[in-house]
């Protein structure tokens, strides 16, 4: 008998379900997909990603590539698939989204001690002596909120989340592209490369501004994650935004002129066959009319035929810091445990190691040990600290940064890159010690 339910087969529950499983503890997982839907997603595999296909940086020397080492160290099956799922991004790890989703849900299929529930949980289950982790993602079921809302005792927060078109490859006219990784990183023509003059970008620009929006409703504001702005939100900053965000052209010259233009489109490989490319930053709540119209403008996509709409979705979450303690612990009940973006962390990895640290704290009671915490010095106790401190002021979802992490101790330095090699070091060692502690091998 399962003693662990989790509710929910997005990146959080899939890892949180592994780190048990893989210690001998028997998991219910429930998934509501394809019981029920949602907006956003397509499938229903577990772990879809429905955003993008790209985990972000995998440089040791950025925070998220930080946080991938931690998680690897630890053991992480999102990772460990991602990895086998890659696609050519530069120094990102992006995947084949398809390839990656089945590859989780096969492997999760196999594991013996895993109960795989297909249907909606319309309320919380009572834990009795066992426990329930919620790791329903920013798309909760509207039952479920209710359920929460009522838990809570307060409402939640949200913001809106976009995602990005994905075209056909050969609906683009190749001639007017260039391949080129940003300052060759990677395999140095990760990326294909729309080139803009002035006049085309302006003109593209003003279409993005006049073009028709999906409306919100009446009861919404519009609440945007600053680090998924749809671009044309992003113009509404000023003509000469986009040029500095997603289109600017450093370090792409056009291998034709030897020159950078003056802005620039990337489209990112979407799947291993390369069949199909995303426009990279481009998230959008422009109608779909209004898509075909605006992105055909672009200098070899003329004629592009789109796999994907971009679109706009309500993310939810939950006030973290009033109820939440550095375990993912709700204050009030420690039989019940939340993970994912519904906790206030933003983004694919976050989520998936916010499910890595509860499946490890569970193993951890479930063996009948104090669970050990893990030191904010760490990527990874950064994110917990992140979603558990009280602090002044509006609490707003995070993507793993350097300024999340702890960094007393370490000695001041002109030389940033030093110092955060400092930073990265130390929090390896101390993610090592944490796991010779709360996770030793079993008997």
């Amino acid at each position: 008998m399962s003693r662990v339910t989790v509710i929910g087969g997005g990146f959080a529950g899939v890892e949180c379900a592994h780190q048990l499983l893989r210690r001998g503890h028997a998991v219910t997982l429930v998934e509501m997909r394809p019981v029920r839907t949602t907006d956003a997603h397509a499938t229903d595999r577990l772990a879809e990603m429905v955003c993008s296909n790209s985990f972000r940086s995998d440089n040791p020397a950025n925070a998220v590539g930080l946080l991938k080492r931690e998680m690897e160290s630890i053991g992480s099956l999102i990772l460990e698939e991602a990895r086998k799922a890659a696609v050519p991004a530069g120094d990102a790890l992006a995947v084949d989204r398809a390839i990656f989703a089945d590859a989780v849900t096969r492997r999760l299929a196999k594991e013996p001690l895993l109960t795989l529930v297909r249907g909606e949980a319309e309320a919380l289950p009572d834990p009795g002596d066992s426990f329930v982790v919620v790791a329903t993602g920013p798309l909760t079921s509207p039952a479920l909120e209710k359920a929460l809302l009522a838990l809570l005792g307060e409402k939640y927060l949200y913001f809106y989340d976009a995602m990005a078109p994905i075209v056909e490859a050969a609906s683009l006219d190749m001639e007017k592209l260039y391949a080129l990784s940003r300052y060759g990183k990677g395999g140095g023509d990760d990326y294909l490369n729309v080139p803009l003059s002035r006049a085309e970008y302006e003109a593209f620009v003003a279409a993005l501004l006049a073009g028709e929006k999906v409306p919100f409703h009446d009861f919404e504001k519009a609440v945007y994650f600053e680090g998924c702005l749809p671009a044309e939100a992003m113009a509404e900053r000023g003509v000469e935004t986009l040029r500095h965000g997603p289109m600017k052209p450093f370090g792409l010259p056009d291998p034709r002129t030897g020159r950078e233009p003056y802005a620039v489109v990337q489209l990112r490989q979407d799947d291993l066959a390369k069949t199909h490319f995303n426009l990279v930053g481009f998230q959008t709540k422009l109608k779909v009319g209004e898509q075909r119209r605006v992105f055909r403008m672009l200098p070899g996509l003329e004629n592009a035929e789109f796999v994907r709409y971009g679109m706009l979705h309500r993310n939810t979450y939950i006030n973290g810091p009033a109820h939440l303690d550095r375990f993912f612990r709700w204050r009030k009940d420690s039989r019940l445990f939340f993970a994912g973006q519904l906790t206030g962390v933003e983004g694919y990895l976050e989520s998936a190691a916010t499910g890595l640290l509860v499946g490890a704290t569970l193993a951890q009671l479930l063996e009948h040990r104090e669970p050990s915490p893990l030191a904010f010095s760490t990527a990874l106790g950064s994110l917990a600290r992140h979603v558990s401190t009280p602090r002044e002021g509006d609490f707003t979802p995070m993507n793993v940064t350097f300024g999340l992490i702890d960094d007393a101790g370490v000695p001041p330095s002109k030389d940033r890159a030093k110092r955060r090699g400092e930073i990265a070091r130390r929090a390896l060692e101390e993610v090592a010690r944490w796991k010779s502690v709360a996770l030793p091998v079993p008997p």
